[in-house]
């Protein structure tokens, strides 16, 4: 069996520190206010659809005329994004640009809001660096989609089987291989460089 010869990135949570927690402690005194806050006002769902695609300002109009007086909290996930992104997995960031010095092909699918990732391609430019990206928001498609994964074959010319996708999400990693590609599972903890030299890359 040929051993695959590119690699498929996530961003969120695999190169990136997202979560909305970094901003919100910076707003919220009481950590169980906040996690109220994210469970019942921004909540994961709400979240995914400007990863699908949806305007950020009709996001933020729908939640305000719901939950008025959570208005100033609710514009602070637009108008401060850039404070849910607390760094780099820095390690995971030195694989990839060990993978791109050795001429390996990379790529990248990620659920995210196409105008947030321009901003996080600006403060991190090595985001803008990959031989093809798909956006979920700019494609309206999300993982774990089939047609998402289907996408980046088809645009590319990729073969699945020549693909190793990593993400920190079990479905999407399941997804993945439900179309034919090898994929990695990026949880805390993980030797990502050593199961990338498992399937014979130079890193």
């Amino acid at each position: 069996m040929s051993k695959p010869s590119t690699v498929v990135f996530d961003i969120g949570n695999v190169l990136l520190r997202w979560d909305p927690r970094n901003l919100y402690r910076t707003v919220f005194d009481d950590e169980a206010e906040m996690e109220w806050f994210l469970s019942n006002v921004c909540t994961h769902d709400w979240n995914l659809e400007q990863d699908r695609g949806r305007d950020w300002d009709e996001a933020v109009a729908l939640l305000v005329k719901d939950h008025p007086k959570h208005e100033p909290h609710i514009r602070a996930f637009h108008e401060r994004w850039h404070e849910t992104v607390s760094g780099v997995f820095d390690d995971h960031v030195v694989l990839l640009q060990r993978l791109r010095e050795a001429g390996v092909p990379n790529y990248c699918i990620t659920n995210f809001s196409g105008p947030k990732l321009i901003l996080a391609q600006e403060r991190f430019p090595f985001l803008a660096g990959f031989d093809g990206i798909i956006v979920s928001g700019d494609e309206r498609l999300l993982k774990p989609d089939p047609a998402i994964y289907h996408l980046l074959l088809d645009r590319y010319g990729l073969v699945a089987k020549d693909c190793v996708f990593i993400d920190d999400s079990k479905p999407n990693v399941e997804a993945a291989r439900g179309v034919g590609m090898h994929a990695i599972h990026c949880v805390e903890g993980i030797d990502l460089a050593g199961d990338l030299r498992g399937y014979g890359f130079p890193v």
